[in-house]
């Protein structure tokens, strides 16, 4: 028995880098696999590329079950179909592994209206609609005493942990993954899902030619995302940063230092007060690029 013998799940954004990864290790820990990408350029650009049919090649060629999907994520129906696509081909859905991406990025002064709607798109909704529909799904089954034992593992990024020059859409984005994660995990742990989100540090088409070629590969990622995968995770709202052998629980916004007055704050009593809160808190951790 593997950690994820029978499990049904779906990766999005599954046809390279870390998400072609991550099927790959589910696939080997027994998981039936739904290999879902869109089959776009790195800036999100239509190409006639297929690259899910070749992991569901490499899955079968190791004796496991897999099948391609090529659905927008964003798309709230084809996401839908999607989900429904799992539960037709393999009798049901435990597992969804947001991962789908792209990035376009510039300085905030020269960002354009639609290069943040098509990244905040891509990533936030591209969450949303999948998780959604899943949730539904899962809903359902525990409404009809049939609770799966359901898991979810979103993607953010250091980038929406900590901000990252050049990058303020994705930077947003990955930031409301974070925050999607915490509302979904409370949401959805009355019916047995945990909801977990993962900022993985990887080579990957994404970081090359702007970060040094010494970062981690991108299967270093996918055996944690296995194990948020199973049965075993107990573990639900919270954001793991991977960066090759090193894991780091993140420690998000939680309340500071405070001061109350009892009554409304005049204006110039603010700038000391604040002064006196800041010197007593953490400094917060230097945006990337800075």
């Amino acid at each position: 028995m593997t950690l994820l013998t029978d499990r049904i799940a779906i990766v999005t954004g599954a046809g390279r880098g870390i998400g072609r990864a991550h099927a790959l290790e589910l696939a080997r820990q027994g998981a039936k696999v739904v290999v879902n990408d869109f089959g776009v350029s790195l800036a999100g650009e239509g190409t006639s590329e297929t690259p899910a049919e070749s992991v569901v090649a490499e899955i079968e060629a190791m004796g496991g079950q897999a099948v391609v999907n090529t659905a927008d994520v964003a798309d709230f129906d084809q996401a839908q179909a999607m989900v429904q696509q799992a539960i037709d081909t393999f009798g049901g859905l435990d597992i969804l592994v947001n991962n789908a991406g792209f990035v376009r990025d510039r300085m905030l002064v020269n960002a354009s209206e639609d290069e943040w709607d098509a990244v905040i798109r891509v990533h936030l909704k591209g969450h949303f609609a999948p998780l959604r529909h899943a949730a539904t799904y899962w809903r359902a089954e525990s409404k009809a005493d049939r609770q799966r034992v359901g898991r979810v593992v979103n993607t953010s990024s250091g980038a929406g942990l900590q901000g990252s020059i050049g990058q303020s859409a994705y930077s947003a984005a990955k930031a409301g993954i974070a925050g999607l994660t915490l509302v979904a995990a409370a949401e959805l742990g009355r019916v047995g899902v945990c909801v977990n989100a993962i900022a993985p540090v990887a080579k990957t088409r994404m970081t090359e030619g702007v970060f040094d070629a010494k970062l981690p590969e991108p299967e270093d990622n996918s055996p944690v995302v296995a194990w948020l995968a199973s049965a075993d995770c107990d573990l639900t709202g919270r954001v793991i940063e991977i960066e090759g052998g090193r894991l780091t629980l993140e420690d998000g916004w939680r309340h500071g230092a405070s001061r109350d007055l009892g009554r409304r704050w005049e204006a110039g009593e603010v700038g000391d007060a604040m002064r006196e809160l800041v010197a007593e808190g953490l400094a917060p951790e230097p945006v990337y690029g800075t």
